[in-house]
């Protein structure tokens, strides 16, 4: 049976050695990504002299309680390197992310990065993108219109609950998980979600992650462009 956690770890080791004094680095959100913000903050304790900009609350938490310096994204102009996990990854470093609600803050961070490190293990790597469903994040008033519009993508859409009521993201919008069936073509439905009026954004990434750090097998697989 495969350690997930250790692999994760295996990959968050890997990817921390890419840290130097100096840096702005983006902090994902989700258990690989909070993995790595452990062992930064253990690089930190040692001495390494770094920024950090978290994707979520839960994040900037973790990393304060890690005496990890922080700045807000709106306080930057560009970060060196973000460190963040996955739901589902190809080959060509295509990404289902949002699984932990955090999609649109991720989104962000990773847009402003020079370098974008996706650690998983080995269970999130896939020939195509779409067992994952792909999380949506969309203006509340909107949600009917937009689960309608799903249907014309030939796809079906469910409002994520928690606790029997609607998840509200950090930015106050819902969440509609669409289930399209194994994606054929990643790129050209991500281009039609965005388009779809009332979707503030979308879980596939799309030509922007840079390396793919994969834990397997007591040690780590990369995958790069």
């Amino acid at each position: 049976m495969k350690d997930l956690k250790n692999e994760k770890t295996l990959a968050a080791k890997e990817a921390v050695k890419y840290l130097s004094n100096g840096q702005i680095i983006g902090l994902g959100s989700g258990s690989s990504a909070y993995i790595a913000i452990a062992e930064i903050g253990e690089l930190v304790k040692q001495g390494l002299d770094i920024k950090g900009v978290p994707t979520s609350e839960k994040t900037r938490e973790l990393a304060e309680s890690l005496n990890i310096p922080l700045l807000k994204i709106e306080e930057v102009d560009s970060i060196d390197m973000t460190i963040d996990g996955a739901d589902e990854f190809t080959e060509d470093l295509q990404l289902i992310k949002g699984g932990g609600s955090f999609l649109l803050k991720e989104k962000v961070v990773a847009s402003l990065s020079k370098a974008e490190i996706i650690i998983t293990d080995s269970t999130k790597k896939v020939e195509f993108l779409g067992k994952f469903t792909v999380p949506i994040e969309v203006i509340p008033y909107a949600q009917n219109y937009v689960l309608a519009q799903l249907e014309k993508l030939n796809g079906t859409g469910k409002i994520r609950l928690v606790d029997g009521k609607p998840l509200i993201t950090e930015q106050g919008n819902l969440l509609i998980d669409g289930d399209f069936g194994l994606i054929q073509d990643p790129v050209l439905l991500a281009d039609e979600l965005i388009r779809v009026v009332g979707v503030v954004e979308h879980g596939l990434f799309i030509n922007i992650a840079t390396r793919v750090i994969m834990g397997v097998d007591g040690g780590t697989l990369t995958f790069e462009k």
